[in-house]
């Protein structure tokens, strides 16, 4: 389509969208500041919004043989377990929506849809970030951090929280601290009692702290998140290493099947989370945003990747509909920015669920955990999240 297309950023954002114009014809070169790929962290959930897109990029199959489908979500009280809710997953998802939902290692994930980008030709520059870009009536003329200068028609911005991209477009704005750290890790199953850690999307709720647990690679791994408040760390890096005996201590006094997953972990990391009011804008003439550099999401959703995997399939569609660069970033903008913005303020509202953190939310865990013995919460519990997994963009555009 003669169009050069420069992406900012090969995390999963960056690579799903360089696939999805590689196979609309475009020619997409993609920059990523580190000097060696690879996704830091574990697990992350792929329901079945981001499947349908997995599926139409032709790489679900290569997902499904790396990833674990877990029979349900459900949530417990941190110390006796009680359930709150079950959200059946596994085949009755499949039947509602349409796609699989999936847990992967988010090296696994980035793996395949790298394979997936080399196939197709993308050409992909390590150790070469984008730091800042002008645009001309003509093209954009984009400055590497090896301070190489570069051009390209259009440029999309792909490079996460601290983006580049959108602090040249929107000016340097801060995230805010959230008041909360992440503790991430993964242990070997065979590690673990058999039969310890359930093959659901596993969510523990306590004051002020909550528990994530399931299985990655077909039930050789499980991947833990454990969220605290906490006002004293503020390191916004994804691998810096945390203590796994403070992490014990932390989850001391809750469910055996808490606290004996985490006396088998070796490691885990830690970080502060950070959060981004929604923008009201996305796009500067022939540039513009996608995933974590638009909207990033707290992780009471599990949404982060799937909205960025969704952004990916919205733009290239858009670009490819419209001749007229501007017009079509307006387009993917409208379609996009409702939606994220939507799924971003309610998984900040979750936080104040998971954590019991005032009396109305102790209140409304106490509800749901009594309605569940008639099968009530369970079925609201399901309702609620059908505006995320129920929605098929591929669909939608086609």
């Amino acid at each position: 389509m003669g169009k050069k297309i420069v992406i900012a950023g090969a995390g999963i954002g960056g690579l799903c969208a360089a696939l999805a114009l590689a196979k609309r014809n475009f020619e997409v070169v993609v920059y990523e500041q580190s000097s060696q790929l690879g996704e830091v962290g574990a697990g992350l959930q792929l329901s079945s919004n981001a499947m349908h897109v997995l599926e139409a990029l032709g790489v679900a199959d290569e997902v499904n043989a790396k990833a674990f489908a877990p029979t349900s979500a459900v949530m417990r009280h941190y110390q006796t377990g009680k359930t709150y809710f079950t959200v059946l997953l596994g085949n009755a998802a499949t039947q509602k929506y349409g796609a699989h939902y999936q847990h992967i290692h988010r090296a696994d994930l980035h793996t395949v849809l790298y394979t997936a980008c080399k196939k197709m030709n993308v050409s992909i520059h390590l150790g070469k970030g984008v730091q800042s870009y002008q645009q001309t009536l003509q093209n954009i003329s984009i400055q590497l951090s090896d301070h190489e200068s570069i051009e390209a028609d259009l440029l999309i911005g792909a490079d996460g929280i601290k983006s580049k991209v959108q602090a040249c477009m929107l000016g340097e704005t801060p995230a805010e601290f959230t008041g909360q750290v992440a503790w991430r890790g993964v242990v070997e199953a065979n590690k673990l009692p058999k039969g310890l850690v359930k093959p659901n999307a596993n969510l523990w709720v306590g004051p002020g702290k909550h528990f994530v647990s399931y299985y990655l690679r077909g039930g050789e791994l499980v991947n833990f998140v454990a969220v605290q408040e906490r006002i004293d760390w503020q390191k916004e890096s994804w691998n810096e290493p945390g203590d796994i005996n403070e992490l014990r201590d932390t989850f001391a006094g809750w469910h055996p099947e808490v606290t004996e997953l985490l006396s088998a972990a070796e490691h885990c990391f830690l970080w502060a989370l950070f959060d981004r009011k929604p923008l009201k804008q996305w796009s500067d003439r022939n540039v513009t945003l996608l995933g974590d550099a638009c909207h990033p999401m707290l992780p009471f959703l599990a949404q982060g990747a799937a909205m960025a995997i969704e952004d990916s399939y919205a733009l290239a569609h858009c670009l490819a509909s419209d001749v007229d660069t501007q017009t079509a970033l307006q387009t993917y903008q409208n379609i996009r920015l409702p939606r994220t913005r939507n799924i971003q303020l309610n998984a900040r509202k979750n936080a104040a669920l998971y954590h019991m953190s005032t009396p109305i939310e102790q209140a409304k865990l106490a509800i749901l955990s009594g309605l569940s013995n008639v099968g009530l919460s369970d079925t609201v519990a399901a309702s609620k999240l059908d505006y995320i997994y129920g929605y098929n963009i591929v669909g939608q555009l086609n």
